[in-house]
């Protein structure tokens, strides 16, 4: 069996890396914020809530980013993809904190 090679000139986009990278680092500012505020019996200091607001900012921007890395031409778009699911998975993680904070879980 021979192994398959794929010719081609076509990058990531940069833009969609950096959608990836920004995602991935609010994904993981967003569970060490979930932790800390675990640990402090559910009760968010400063240094939580100031985290919470710059990942929504940096999401916002990765969204922005992995759209325009989608728009490009000829280029390979799986970062693209992978920063936009990782980034809008953080809003909607803020979005389900901010609820849970206002009116709390029912079950």
């Amino acid at each position: 069996m021979s192994p398959r090679y794929r010719f081609t000139h076509k990058q990531h986009t940069y833009k969609g890396i950096m959608s990836t990278l920004l995602g991935i680092i609010n994904v993981g500012a967003l569970i060490i914020v979930v932790y800390r505020t675990f640990l402090a019996g559910g009760s968010a200091g400063a240094n939580e809530s100031s985290t919470v607001f710059l990942t929504m900012i940096m999401a916002f921007v990765g969204i922005i980013l992995g759209i325009v890395g989608k728009m490009e031409s000829e280029k390979f778009y799986l970062f693209a993809y992978l920063g936009l699911v990782l980034n809008i998975l953080a809003i909607f993680s803020i979005s389900a904190i901010l609820y849970a904070g206002a009116y709390g879980f029912r079950i």
